[in-house]
Formats: C-alpha cells, structure tokens, sequence
C-alpha cells in the first residue's frame, strides 16, 4: 500500500450497501463536508434533460472548450449525484478543459439496470443533438465515469456502436465496474480491501441487476465482440476487487484492434484518488484530465 494513503485506511467510513437510502445519506453529508472546487473559471448550470423520464444534468462549461464529456459518476449504481460528484465533474472540467455533462442517472435498487444506462443513452443524444448550443464540436463527445459510472460508460459506448450513434470519440474508464460474474482472481480474493471488497460489490450488482439476467448492456464484460468501440483510457487500483477485470477488458479491446491506454496504479485502492492530499492520487486525477484533453483535441 502507498504508505500516503495506507495512513487514512483507520478514518475510511464505512457504508453498507444493504441499505441504500442511509447508504446515500452517509454519503452525501460526507461529501459535503468536503472543500468546494474553484469553478470561478467555468460556467455551472444546473439543467433537465427530456427523457422518460427526465434525467438532471450538471453541465460545466470552461472558457474556450469545443470538446465535451458525459460523465457518470460513482457509487456502485446505488448512491451519489450530482451534488456528491460536484467536485470530481469540476476537476475533470477544469484539468481537461472540455465541458463536463454530469448525469445524474436513477438509483438501484428502485431503478434496477438498464434504467441508468437509458438515462445516460438519452443525455449522449441530447448532447449531441445540442452541440451547438453547448459550444462544442459533435465530433468530440467522448463518454466516462468512476467505478459503476465507468461500467455504464462502457455499456453506454457499446449501445451506441450497436444503434450506430451518436458517435462517441473516446471513453474514460477509471476502476470500472464491469463483470456482475466476479470471477478473476482480485474478484475473489479482495476480501478485505480498503472502501470496496469483494461483499460490497456483490451487493452492488445484486442491487444494479434486481431479477434480471445480466447482458453486455448491464455488465460490458458479458459482450463477445468488442470491434468498432471508441479508444480507451482504463485506469486500475492495485488492491481493488475490480481490477483485473478492467485491466482484461482493456486486452480484449486491444486484441479487437481498438486503440487502449492501460495504467495500473500500484499501491491505490478503490476510490483512493479521494485522498488528495496523496502525491500517487494527484497524478491519477491529473492523468484523467490530461487524457481527456489529448483526446479531445482537434
């Protein structure tokens, strides 16, 4: 363990995801106790999205930005928002200088999957259809996400090659969430990892699937053909029960001839780039921006 963030492991809370609703209360209040990010040099609007039903939106806006993200955040598919995720969108904004669409998709297990990819599927095409409005290029709209966002990040980009649009530039992948199956060896040997273990996440997606079967729309590990996908930035935490389905994720895009860049973080857990104080956690956060940006780029 980074000797930076194995110091801040006895201070970790502890949520239990066998109750969602105190889950997402424990959150946010710990969220919000959180510094503010400076967004002074960036517009925030708060805005709605029709759909059925509509989907909330937090969109950030920096001086100059012609590329765009829609951003899903964190929390197992069971809690966090827009509010919780304010911090992390405004980082991302201000580090890769494109404009963030933060979704603020619907919760499991109310809203077992695919109701949260349909959320994020409908804000895709409205950033699309609105690009003019949003001051950016429709050809520079990529997908991304932390932990359950990443996962429906990856199934938002393979709906979208299967619908044939709207067209995805790039994806963001950091500690994705992606195989419900929980069968390579971190999945099963992650028992007592710091923030998420193995239990944790069996409760997620048991939360996320409800009485549905999974498929490659709910867990993107499940898809056979990984052709035709946007490239990849996939980012992995040493000791996180994800890890090495995200990192053979990446491989299988890789073999199906799509462009990938793979960095596995030693000495991080899952969600430890909140840390901030961390050199290790700096340069995670400032990877992501930069690889959005280089991504975007024109």
């Amino acid at each position: 363990m980074d000797p930076e963030l194995e110091a801040f492991i006895p201070f970790l809370p502890h949520i239990d995801l066998n109750d969602p609703v105190a889950a997402r209360a424990d959150f946010a209040a710990r969220a919000g106790a959180a510094p503010a990010p400076d967004t002074s040099a960036m517009e925030v609007e708060d805005r709605t999205v029709p759909a059925d039903p509509d989907v909330p939106v937090r969109i950030y806006r920096p001086l100059g930005a012609r590329g765009a993200v829609v951003w899903l955040h964190g929390g197992g598919g069971v809690f966090g928002d827009l509010d919780t995720e304010h911090p992390w969108a405004a980082r991302i904004a201000d580090l890769s200088g494109a404009v963030v669409v933060s979704v603020g998709y619907r919760l499991a297990p109310e809203h077992p999957f695919p109701a949260a990819l349909d959320d994020a599927r409908a804000v895709l095409a409205w950033t699309a259809a609105h690009a003019d409005g949003l001051g950016i290029d429709p050809a520079r709209i990529a997908v991304g996400g932390h932990s359950a966002g990443a996962g429906i990040a990856a199934a938002l980009a393979l709906r979208a090659r299967d619908e044939r649009g709207p067209a995805i530039r790039f994806q963001l992948l950091n500690q994705p969430g992606l195989d419900d199956r929980q069968e390579t060896w971190s999945a099963r040997n992650f028992t007592d990892t710091p923030w998420f273990d193995r239990a944790r996440i069996t409760t997620a997606w048991r939360h996320c699937l409800g009485s549905r079967p999974a498929t490659a729309y709910t867990a993107p590990a499940r898809a056979t053909d990984l052709t035709g996908l946007p490239p990849a930035h996939i980012a992995t935490a040493e000791f996180c029960p994800n890890r090495d389905e995200g990192i053979e994720y990446a491989l299988r895009l890789m073999r199906s001839g799509v462009p990938v860049e793979l960095h596995q973080w030693p000495g991080t857990f899952h969600g430890s780039q909140a840390i901030l104080s961390a050199d290790v956690s700096q340069r995670q956060i400032a990877e992501l921006g930069g690889a959005l940006r280089r991504a975007l780029a024109g």
